[in-house]
């Protein structure tokens, strides 16, 4: 049986930290679904189509580099739901720090409780990456500050063309 991992989260924009989740990810599964959150009451920076093609630029090669099938899908209810659907059996969840430790293991207890099928894996920061939150990127380019450490450099590329007007 194919083990089938889905890592959730709204990229906007897709950091480096979420790179260093999915090289994390893929040793973990043969095959891994990145999963963009769509909240209609949230407005993104970047529209969903964007951060799909993101995602599948700057992952897809580090998916095939490690021989673990990729794609990348949408999903508008509960995540543990858009797992189910997706047939994965765990589901990916970075932390940073001993707050987001505490947030995730809330998460990981109500999903268990909804679906004791999927399991949840934690992927502890790198700690060159620990400080990045796409958050804080989008604050540090909206005030025309250096974000390029942080980002890949085609997103680097789009951002700044985001904010060039």
């Amino acid at each position: 049986m194919p083990r089938i991992a889905l890592y959730p989260g709204s990229f906007d924009p897709v950091t480096n930290g979420h790179l260093d989740v999915v090289r994390h990810a893929v040793t973990l599964c043969d095959r891994l679904i990145v999963a963009v959150a769509v909240n209609s009451s949230k407005k993104p920076l970047f529209s969903t189509e964007e951060r799909l093609a993101m995602l599948q630029e700057v992952c897809g090669p580090i998916a095939q580099k490690a021989g673990c099938a990729f794609e990348c899908a949408t999903y508008d209810n509960l995540t543990v739901t858009a797992a189910q659907k997706a047939g994965a059996t765990i589901m990916i969840r970075g932390l940073r720090d001993g707050t987001d430790l505490d947030y995730e293991m809330q998460l990981a207890g109500m999903n268990e409780a909804m679906a004791p099928e999927v399991h949840t894996v934690f992927v502890p920061a790198s700690p060159a990456v620990r400080p990045i939150t796409a958050t804080l990127v989008r604050q540090i380019a909206q005030m025309g500050g250096d974000f390029s450490a942080f980002v890949p450099s085609s997103v680097a590329a789009q951002l700044k063309a985001k904010f060039a007007s």
